[in-house]
């Protein structure tokens, strides 16, 4: 099963909502209440939000495995200009454990050797055990740990990973 990946504009602002809600709420069941889902989908996946962030330049891409939608991911340089930031990365819970993740990383990675980009780095929630394996299975490394208040008594506790490109497979 090789993954298709395909840039994403505003058509697919509905279907990367979509996709985020049925993903959200089976990747973080256990890790997240209902009330925080709900919140951080409909503060970080309204159509205005997204729209905003490809507008400005966040590249996203759908991910099609098998012709269907799959997952999504998204990143965009940090100010720095040294540094490409992931900021999603999401696949459908059936396609998880099959190698697709890795090439969705390696997606990632092609972008920033392309951008001339000295790292990679994303934030992943400090309980979500089974990211942070993968992650550090594909060699990121902890580089901070960060707490943001996002509104409405809730906080993302999340880790910065880090991973240099040079260290990336070609």
């Amino acid at each position: 099963m090789s993954p298709q990946f395909r840039p994403a504009g505003i058509g697919d602002v509905p279907l990367i909502r979509s996709l985020a809600i049925r993903i959200w709420h089976e990747s973080y069941r256990d890790l997240l209440s209902e009330a925080q889902r709900n919140y951080m989908l409909d503060w970080m996946y309204a159509h205005p939000k997204l729209d905003t962030e490809i507008r400005r330049g966040v590249a996203y891409r759908i991910v099609e495995l098998e012709g269907e939608p799959a997952g999504y991911l998204a990143w965009e340089p940090l100010p720095d200009r040294t540094t490409l930031h992931l900021h999603k990365l999401y696949l459908l819970g059936r396609y998880q454990g099959r190698g697709v993740g890795r090439a969705m990383l390696e997606c990632v990675f092609e972008a920033a050797r392309a951008g001339g980009f000295a790292s990679v780095e994303l934030r992943v929630n400090r309980g979500n055990t089974r990211a942070l394996r993968a992650y550090e299975r594909a060699g990121f490394e902890r580089a901070d740990t960060v707490i943001t208040d996002i509104g409405n008594g809730f906080v993302m506790d999340d880790y910065i990973l880090r991973k240099s490109v040079e260290t990336a497979p070609a």
